[in-house]
């Protein structure tokens, strides 16, 4: 059976179970504080990765070869609100059809809410229904990274490739062209309009070709 089909109404049943209001729910917030306590990222083993940026001009280059983005949980908690930190380092979820970014029709890009790394673009994304914002793509496959999770049955979370922020999960349940569905938590990114995107340029993109 394929891995991301085990819980193919993953998202619905944890709609049912998370309704109820916006807000983490008890259970959320108690399996955030849980995996607060691990230091250790399973994908923190490298020390560098190679993610696509945008340049000053606006576009989209690489991909390039960039450090990694490692901090203590006392910097991350000073850098991000308290919901962002559950979400984003912590792995919880937050409510269904509450995320500041569900509704967003804006053309843009939507970034990392930890590093800024550019994560999805608005031409991606979808009304799967779920709930949670969604779109069949990341902006490039290199800055998107999947890993094993069994923490609520077989599912396959999705990361930022610079950061290690927890974004979501993916599932095999989405549109054409590509079929999947990246299920993402709007406290994980944060939008640039199509207009700002040179306010995204990365410094180590200045002599990249597009």
């Amino acid at each position: 059976m394929n891995r991301r089909t085990v819980l193919k109404f993953s998202g619905l049943v944890a709609a049912n179970v998370l309704l109820g209001g916006c807000g983490q729910s008890d259970s959320d917030v108690a399996h955030a504080a849980d995996q607060e306590k691990s230091k250790v990222n399973a994908t923190t083993q490298s020390s560098t990765v190679q993610v696509k940026v945008f340049n000053a001009k606006g576009e989209l280059v690489g991909p390039i070869s960039e450090p990694k983005v490692v901090k203590t949980d006392a910097e991350w908690k000073k850098q991000l609100t308290a919901d962002q930190y559950k979400i984003a380092r912590a792995k919880g979820t937050e409510r269904p059809f509450c995320g500041n970014l569900l509704d967003n029709h804006k053309d843009g890009v939507y970034v990392c809410v930890c590093c800024n790394l550019p994560l999805f673009a608005s031409n991606s994304k979808f009304n799967s229904g779920s709930g949670w914002p969604s779109f069949f793509q990341p902006i490039s496959k290199e800055n998107v990274v999947e890993q094993e999770d069994d923490s609520y049955g077989q599912r396959t979370e999705i990361l930022c490739a610079r950061c290690d922020c927890h974004l979501g999960h993916v599932f095999d349940d989405g549109p054409k062209p590509t079929g999947l569905r990246f299920c993402v938590n709007s406290e994980s990114l944060t939008f640039t309009a199509q207009s700002d995107l040179a306010k995204l340029a990365d410094p180590a993109a200045a002599n990249v070709k597009s």
